[in-house]
């Protein structure tokens, strides 16, 4: 080879490595919002084996129950892989031709010999269970035996992290199509790294799911309100919204006002509002049907629930009366489900309060009417049920979690705002630091995401101390040997650069430094106020200290060490 052809050969080869270097960072640029909030949803896994999450495992006895043995009921699997909460307990009473002769819920007839027979059904809708059973199912064929943590890791991977991810997609289109993109881009990382999504898209319980349904139910009928998406559209909408029970119960409260969207904005005049209603029911109908049969099998009718069979007589009366124990409201559930300072939707995601301001008059525009008035209409349904239901059943959880599917329809209204305030300095630095705040706090809770309902302050007392202390989830960096801190280092530097871009994305051009100024403000009082909540009196104080040790003796990985192997020899969740 000629010095020139080497030469030449060189300064091509450099030409393409340049060229390939600047589409990527165009890529970069033009995608972060959903590139740093995938990279830490993918990145974590924050589990505690030894508290065996009962929300999720109940739903995953299932699934093994499914695979294994061919059956809904988890006797054996419980005899196999150990008890666990949240379960259905069916105490059946025979007659002498061997026919089922009565129903009742197993604490309601221990000890009476008739009711001998008892079967055993997670209390949840079955939608998760089955979603894990392919899982499950390649993991056996593959590996055979699957412990407890591998089985946990890979059903929430598949079936809640995933789907939380893909949802982000449709949440920054439909938020493009209304918004500024660097607003649209701004709200988008917040609502991903700032809100209940991240916290439950990390964990295998239902509520972010419920949320992606609903979502894509309502995403399918905008796209069909502007001609964008064929009639087809609205059967789509339909299987979705018959996806979003099955998945939760709760989460019927949307579907009515999603309803009356879909066939009040469907093009075509009446004979196009009766094609939409036809379309949605076919899609419905088949998952309805599947919902009826399931608890026709597990339960005896097809419109009885788990939450009639609970084998814990203390839950048993939150959900008794009203619709699963929707009654009426109560002052303390709403003012601690949206302000308190240990999981209100607000104090955990501030910027969420910016949606208030944003259903003001003003913003209800022909584009914008339809969806502003479904936003309000779905607020004031789950302003309802969170204030009618029983606060002390959210149990161990980071925020409300039964709101969590509320959340995706608080964000135009909150973005409408936000657009409007980038015109005045104080205002623009308000929405930034918010939008911080939010992504800092609910991604420090995420990282713990088990927070028992007894602390005061959970952010100030154990999450953030346990970030400092180095106590970090288990990460795709531990789960292969690498410590913490250094493993999950990546997945705080994307919480602190998502919020540091999306704070900047909001303030104005001009007089940049004043908003900055403001938004810094905003965080310090906001963030001072929170942390000077503190244990009312010494008797709590001491019991919220025993609850930070219990916590700390039982958190994984612990500081300088890899996280346990993912797929040890023995199933760890065995008693």
């Amino acid at each position: 080879m000629t010095p020139g052809r080497g030469s030449a050969i060189l300064l091509s080869t450099l030409g393409r490595f340049g060229r390939f270097r600047a589409k990527s960072l165009s890529f970069l640029r033009a995608h972060w919002a959903l590139l740093l909030p995938a990279f830490a949803y993918l990145y974590i896994f924050p589990y505690l084996p030894e508290l065996r999450s009962p929300n999720e495992l109940c739903r995953l006895h299932q699934t093994r129950a499914l695979v294994d043995h061919g059956t809904l009921e988890i006797n054996r699997v419980l005899r196999e892989h150990g008890y666990v909460g949240d379960l259905s307990c069916v105490a059946v009473a025979r007659d002498a031709q061997d026919n089922i002769e009565e129903r009742r819920a197993c604490p309601a007839v221990r000890g009476q010999k008739r009711f001998g027979e008892q079967h055993y059904f997670p209390s949840k809708s079955p939608l998760l269970s089955f979603m894990a059973v392919p899982v499950y199912a390649a993991l056996k064929a593959f590996f055979g035996p699957v412990p407890e943590v591998p089985l946990v890791f890979f059903a929430r991977f598949f079936c809640t992290v995933l789907p939380g991810v893909l949802l982000l997609v449709l949440v920054r289109r439909f938020l493009r199509a209304k918004l500024e993109p660097r607003v649209a881009d701004a709200v988008t990382v917040a609502y991903a790294l700032g809100t209940l999504a991240f916290s439950y898209s990390e964990l295998f319980m239902s509520h972010q799911t419920t949320a992606v349904m609903v979502f894509v139910s309502f995403y399918a009928l905008w796209r069909a309100r502007r001609g964008e998406w064929p009639a087809w559209g609205y059967l789509v909408a339909g299987l979705f919204a018959g996806l979003t029970v099955a998945a939760e119960y709760t989460g019927a409260l949307g579907l009515v006002p999603l309803a009356i969207y879909g066939v009040l904005t469907a093009p075509g005049g009446a004979r196009g509002r009766l094609r939409a209603a036809a379309l949605g029911l076919a899609g419905v109908l088949p998952l309805a049907l599947a919902l009826a049969w399931y608890h026709h099998a597990a339960f005896g009718s097809p419109l009885a629930t788990g939450y009639k069979y609970l084998n814990d007589a203390a839950y048993q009366g939150w959900h008794v009366g009203g619709f699963l124990g929707i009654k009426l409201p109560d002052a303390r559930a709403f003012a601690l489900s949206f302000f308190s300072p240990l999981r209100g939707l607000f104090a955990l995601s501030p910027f969420l309060l910016l949606a208030l301001p944003g259903f003001a008059p003003r913003f209800w525009t022909r584009e914008h009417r339809p969806e502003l008035a479904l936003g309000l209409a779905v607020l004031a349904l789950y302003t309802y049920f969170t204030s009618s239901f029983t606060y002390d059943s959210w149990g161990w959880t980071t925020g409300p979690r039964h709101l969590t599917s509320l959340v995706p329809f608080l964000l135009l209204p909150a973005g409408l705002f936000i657009q409007a305030a980038r015109a005045r300095v104080a205002l623009a630095g308000l929405s930034a630091g918010l939008v911080a705040l939010s992504i800092l706090a609910t991604s420090a809770m995420t990282f713990l995401n088990y927070i028992p309902d007894s602390l005061t302050n959970a952010l100030y007392q154990v999450a953030l101390p346990f970030i400092g202390k180095g106590y970090l989830p288990h990460n795709l960096l531990s789960l292969i040997g690498v410590p913490n801190p250094w493993a999950g280092l990546p997945a705080v530097l994307a919480i602190v650069a998502s919020a540091v871009i999306a704070a900047a994305m909001l303030l104005p051009a001009e007089r940049w430094k004043g908003s900055a100024l403001a938004a810094l403000a905003v965080v310090a009082v906001i963030a001072g106020g929170h942390a000077s909540v503190r244990p009312e009196n010494p008797a709590r104080q001491r019991r919220d200290e025993g609850t930070f040790q219990f916590l700390e003796q039982r958190y994984l990985p612990r500081p300088g060490q890899p996280s346990p192997p993912l797929w040890g020899a023995r199933d760890e969740g065995r008693r």
